[in-house]
């Protein structure tokens, strides 16, 4: 007797679903290595240490003996955003390992069999990195708040409504350099090399631009991410409002997004 095949005529799943289950799977995949909570426990002792150094080097400077580096009253948020600028570097970790670490173990090519589209599952892990980095640079700036407000003793000062504004403003820059990392990760595919490529655009290469002190070298620092999201934070009014800032950061995420989507459908796993 001869069998005939029955083709699988189940449709396929719809956009929104899929994605949702590729969320789902990525969300997953994050919180189920060790990687995660020791980067996450890293980032929070960095913040803590550093914003209880930035508060002694503040109260110090108000009570030493040379008057020409007082710095007066200081809110705990302005502490905290100076803390930003290491404890960025778990963050960072976060997103970049979050794609970095599936190219080293070869688990990418899982990865896409269940979700063949490349960009779904990229715009997946931005969906989780984002919501990720989000919630933990809340969590990192109500640390750094929380640390820096007492060490500052007579010399700080904590607003309610300026706190929690400057809390949401490190999440969201935090949020944009995590989804910034996880593009880079896609297009270079090894965590040295992206960690490299960030630290020299967020930090190195504008610094260098600065350091002459030329109009126009400036006026190029502005626009890369880090000098950028520091404007943000600051809440700077020159060369260009912080909402300008926090727009080109947006870009440079989004940029570092469509690199990656393009490597990887350029590129096998």
């Amino acid at each position: 007797m001869s069998t005939r095949t029955i083709p699988d005529t189940r449709p396929a799943p719809a956009a929104p679903a899929a994605l949702r289950g590729a969320v789902a799977a990525e969300w997953t995949k994050l919180f189920s290595v060790r990687t995660t909570w020791w980067t996450a426990l890293a980032g929070l002792l960095v913040m803590a240490a550093s914003a209880g150094q930035l508060a002694i080097y503040a109260a110090n400077d108000n009570t030493n003996d040379d008057p020409a580096d007082d710095r007066g009253i200081l809110t705990a948020g302005s502490v905290m955003i100076g803390s930003v600028e290491l404890t960025q570097y778990a963050v960072l970790a976060l997103g970049l390992l979050a794609i970095t670490a599936e190219f080293t173990s070869g688990t990418i090519r899982t990865t896409l069999q269940c979700t063949p589209s490349r960009g779904r599952v990229l715009l997946a892990k931005a969906v989780v990195a984002g919501t990720v980095t989000f919630a933990f640079g809340l969590l990192l700036g109500g640390v750094g708040a929380l640390v820096a407000r007492p060490v500052l003793g007579e010399w700080g000062r904590a607003p309610a409504a300026g706190t929690i504004g400057d809390i949401a403003a490190v999440a969201t820059y935090l949020a944009l350099v995590g989804v910034l990392a996880l593009g880079l990760g896609a297009a270079l595919r090894s965590a040295v090399l992206t960690l490299t490529v960030l630290f020299a655009t967020l930090m190195i290469v504008p610094l260098s631009l600065q350091e002459p002190d030329i109009a126009v070298l400036n006026r190029i620092a502005d626009v890369f991410p880090g000098v950028a999201g520091a404007h943000f934070l600051a809440g700077d009014t020159e060369p260009y409002p912080g909402a300008v800032g926090l727009l080109l950061l947006a870009g440079w995420a989004g940029a570092a997004l469509l690199l990656g989507r393009a490597a990887l459908r350029r590129r096998d796993a």
